[in-house]
Order: C-alpha cells, then structure tokens, then sequence
C-alpha cells in the first residue's frame, strides 16, 4: 500500500509527468537506434534532434497534459511504429503500411491483428495509462511553475542546438544519411504525405487513364479458336514448390502434367499485393511505376485485339488498381463480395466454375485472368479439411514455437495451388484448342525461416523469401504444334533469371501475338530475344533499387547465393 501511495504522489507531481511524458515520446527512437542498420551518427542525431524537439513543445503550455495530447498524432505513429518493428524486425512505417490501411479488407486484418496481441498490449500498457493521465491533468486544470518552465525551455534550446549539430555530422559523415528516410518521425510525416499524394492520384485514376490505348492487335489467323488464362497467385514462394527442388510433395499434379515449363529463377520487384498485382497485369514494372496512373491492364490489350475478357477474383474490393484493371473486363465478379457475410471465405476452386461458365461460351478468341487468395496467411483457412496432408496444421498463431504448424499448413496451402491449376489447365485440355495457362505468384512469405524470426510479407525491407516466387507456363500440343518455336524458347530460357514484374505482361503478350508499341519481347519469356537484366525492387518511395542497395541481410543474399540468383547484381541496366 504504501509503494502504491508513492507513485501516485509522484505521478500527481506535474513536473516529473513533464518528463514521464517526454520519455514516452521518444521511446520508438531508442527502440529504432537498436534496429536499424545505421552508422552510430545517425542514430545517436535520431534520437537527439527529435528528443530536443519534444522538449521544446512540451514547454509551451504549462499543462503538460495539454501538449501530450496535442502531440498526440506522434503517439499514434509510436504506437504503430512499435507494432510495425514487432512484426518485421525492422524499419519505419513505410509509405505502403499507411496505404495498406485502406487496401486491406477488413477480414485480412482481423486475421492479422489476432496475432500482434503481445505488440498491442505492449502499446496499450506504454500509451494509454499516459493518455489517462495526460487528461486528468486537463481536467484538474494543474499546472507547471513559470520558473520550471522557463528552465526547461533554455535546456530544451541547448539540447536543439546540439541535435542540429549531430544532424550535420550524420550528413558529413554519412554521405547515403536523408532527413526524410532516416530521422524518426520526420521520415513518417514525409511518407504521410507521399501517401495522401498517392492516393489522390489514385482516386484520380480514371480521368487520367481514359485516353489511353495500346493500339493493340492480333498477329495470329482469326480462324483458330484460342483461349489465354493468366493465373495471379497470392503469397506464394518458390522455396515451397517441389518443382523448383523443395523436399516436399506439394506439386503432385503438376510435376506429372506434359507442357509445363517451371522458371527457376523469377523475384517479384515488390512484396506488397497492391503495387505487385497491377504490375504483373500491365506493361508497369518498377523503372516506370509512376506511369501506372495513365495506363491501362493487360486486359484492355487484349480487348483491343478481339478478344473476349472476364476477371474472376477470390479477394474483395480494396479500392486500388487492382479492382480498376479487373473492371476492364468485359466479364468480372470478386467473388467474395458475392455474399454480405464479412467471413464469407470460399476456397480458389469457386474460380473455376465462373471459368467453366466463360469457356461455355465459346468465344473464338478468349482471356481469361484469375486472382486467387492462394496462401495468405491464415494459411489453415486457404485449403478444406480434406486437404490437409502434412500434419498438424494447427494452431496458426504467429509464433516461432508453431513455426513447424505453420510450415504444414503453408505446404498444404502450395499443394492446394497445385491442384487449382491442374484443374485450370484440365479445363484447357478439354477445349481441344489452341491454348495457354501463365501463373506467377505476387510474392511470397516468411515464415520463421532464420534467426531474424520474420513472418509474412510486405516488410519495408525485404527477404529472399518475399521476393522469390514460383513462375510456370502451360501450353497445350495444339498451341505446341501451331507455335513450337514458343515452346523452344521457353526451354532455352528457363533457367535465366527473371522478373516476374517485367516479363509476365510481356510474356502473355507474345504468348497471345499481340503487337503494340508496349510489347517488349525482350522481357518476354517466351522470345529468342530474351535479355537477362539487373533486377530491380520497388521501395517504398517508388523508386527502383538494385538488392543490394535496399538493405537485405546477410541471410538473404546467401540464400540468393545458394539458388543461384545473385550473380544477376553484377549484370548492367
């Protein structure tokens, strides 16, 4: 009882609030000197100039209650900023995590936020207490001294000066230092800002692509019935699929399935589905990104040329160019927003009976793009029961000791994949016509997979097991024997390294013979002219970085080394 009356003494004392408050402000700067890979400079400026500024603030009212709710936006990126680094170990909140609040459904978020409960509790025991006693300040209307505040106003001027000065030695001796990128929260507020730009250009979308064409069309005979089916999978990693050597079963099906060619070595120049999606469904790759406002998807190309078009989704609306491209269709349906039950959650095999509907129809020129939920995590949610083959695949909480759990039921999830497009392409086959199936995956996963304890994906910084994903092309003997210098092309080019980003539009497009100004067979896996290229990733500013040059550990290039895909840094734009 009487330790509990001391520290309600001293939390009635409004001076020592002043500094309990002035702590909790800069807490995510010291948590981020021991998480981020900077040189001793920057760090100790990331927590001397934003220290000094809280400390200037907090002296202009002399209710320090008062200041620490008007600061109260900082303590909104704490908390989030300390969430974030429980989750993927490093980095600030990036431009795409404030993006992704408004692309997530609110499902996907539900099934996240049930596994960050010790970070929300960890920000619920640092925040709120200080936020209840930041009010009652308010209320009981009490009030810091003149003198005490006058002193802490001289010290907080001297501690600026100081902060100004280790923020001119971070960028003498730092010569890659950015206020904007390095100096927590000075980099937040700047990506706040980036991030209401963008989505105003987004919501702008539609006005600034109406113009646009791509003058697109077809090089093959109109007599000869075809049909293009280009498969987009979700958090899939190359890592986990037998056919590129995992010691696992989980392609039964399509190891054994005639007219498969697997490329090895394809990365994703993004980890996040909102960027990577409308990449891989248009000419856009990351040397261009920006100009994604203006253009249109693949399946607009197609359209052009005479084809028949139908978008058939597994996901919800999230309100960004995935839903804009998908539109362009002449037939689309997202089919989870079928039902009004939030928890409405069919599995990828309700595609393909909207793909048995379309090929009924029996257009002579078809395409047909499927969006699937493939292996999103909650992975156990992603397969029925009778799919479950590796065992056990429960509990899926996001903890490193049901590491071997989660593996299963991401396995089960790969062979499910495996199944759906063996069914996609058996569809195919009963058409008897001229025929191809392209799939990639919009990234992959981590799942616990090395000492740095990673899970999912969309990381600011990425890992090999993000980028790395799975890339296969089908053809059925009709499409072989009309275009058998197709097949030879992608054998010969199978095992070079690839972007999925770059060559998945422009492979369709060769795949299809259609011309364009945007066609460039040079990315296309399918071409003779096919050019290996220094691959690039898609940071969060938009702007192209080699991986060496975006912060990938140590274990990350040696499994890159291991797979046989770094040698591709040394390879010129």
């Amino acid at each position: 009882m009487k330790l509990f009356k001391n520290i309600k003494q001293w939390l009635h004392n409004q001076e020592h609030l002043f500094y309990l408050f002035l702590i909790i402000l800069i807490v995510p700067n010291i948590i981020l000197c021991f998480t981020e890979p900077m040189p001793v400079v920057a760090k100790v400026c990331n927590i001397l100039l934003p220290f000094a500024s809280y400390y200037l603030l907090m002296t202009l009212s002399r209710n320090c209650g008062k200041m620490f709710w008007i600061l109260f936006l900082f303590i909104f990126f704490g908390a989030f900023q300390i969430v974030l680094l429980y989750l993927f170990g490093q980095s600030i909140i990036a431009v795409d995590m404030f993006l992704n609040l408004v692309t997530t459904n609110s499902s996907e978020a539900m099934e996240l936020l049930d596994n960050l409960i010790p970070a929300l509790v960890s920000v619920i025991i640092l925040y709120i207490p200080a936020l209840v006693l930041a009010a009652i300040s308010i209320i009981r209307k009490r009030q810091l001294s003149p003198v005490f505040i006058r002193r802490e106003r001289k010290r907080a001027f001297v501690a600026l000066v100081i902060g100004f000065i280790s923020l001119g030695a971070a960028y003498g001796l730092d010569k890659r230092y950015e206020l904007k990128s390095d100096l927590y929260p000075a980099n937040v507020c700047y990506n706040v800002v980036l991030a209401f730009q963008r989505n105003a250009q987004t919501r702008a979308y539609h006005q600034t692509s109406k113009n646009f064409t791509f003058s697109a069309r077809a090089s093959h005979p109109e007599d000869r019935r075809e049909i293009y089916i280009m498969v987009v999978g979700e958090t899939s990693r190359a890592m986990n699929w037998s056919l590129y050597d995992y010691n696992r079963e989980t392609n039964p099906e399509l190891a054994n399935m005639e007219g498969i060619t697997a490329f090895c070595h394809a990365l994703t120049e993004s980890n996040t589905t909102h960027k990577s999606v409308p990449m891989l469904l248009s000419s856009v790759s990351a040397s261009n990104f920006d100009s994604i406002y203006y253009q249109k998807s693949i399946i607009t190309a197609f359209k052009e040329a005479g084809f028949q078009t139908a978008f058939f989704s597994n996901q919800r609306y999230n309100h960004s160019f995935i839903d804009f491209f998908g539109m362009e269709a002449d037939t689309y349906d997202f089919i989870k927003e079928d039902s009004d039950d939030s928890k409405y959650n069919p599995s990828d095999d309700e595609l393909l009976k909207l793909v048995e509907q379309e090929l009924r129809k029996g257009n002579q020129k078809q395409f047909i793009v499927l969006h699937t939920y493939g292996s999103h995590f909650n992975y156990r949610e992603r397969y029925p029961e009778a799919h479950a083959f590796f065992m056990p695949d429960f509990p899926v909480d996001a903890e490193v000791k049901y590491k071997d759990n989660l593996l299963n039921a991401y396995d089960n999830s790969i062979r499910y994949t495996d199944d759906f497009l063996a069914r996609v392409i058996n569809l195919l086959k009963e058409q008897e016509v001229d025929a191809t199936m392209l799939y990639t995956s919009d990234h992959g996963e981590d799942i616990f997979d090395d000492s740095r304890h990673l899970f999912l994906h969309a990381s600011p910084v990425p890992s090999y097991y993000q980028l790395h994903v799975p890339f296969l092309l089908w053809t059925s003997e009709n499409y072989q024997k009309a275009y058998p210098e197709i097949q030879r092309a992608a054998l010969m080019n199978r095992q070079k390294n690839i972007s999925s980003s770059a060559s998945f539009f422009q492979t369709m497009m060769e795949l299809a013979g259609i011309e364009t100004p945007y066609r460039n067979d040079s990315l296309s896996v399918v071409s003779p002219l096919y050019t290996e290229k220094s691959r690039v990733y898609l940071n969060d500013h938009n702007e192209p970085r080699t991986l060496d040059d975006i912060g990938m550990g140590k274990e990350d290039f040696e499994m890159l080394q291991r797979r046989g895909i770094i040698f591709l840094l040394q390879i010129p734009h």
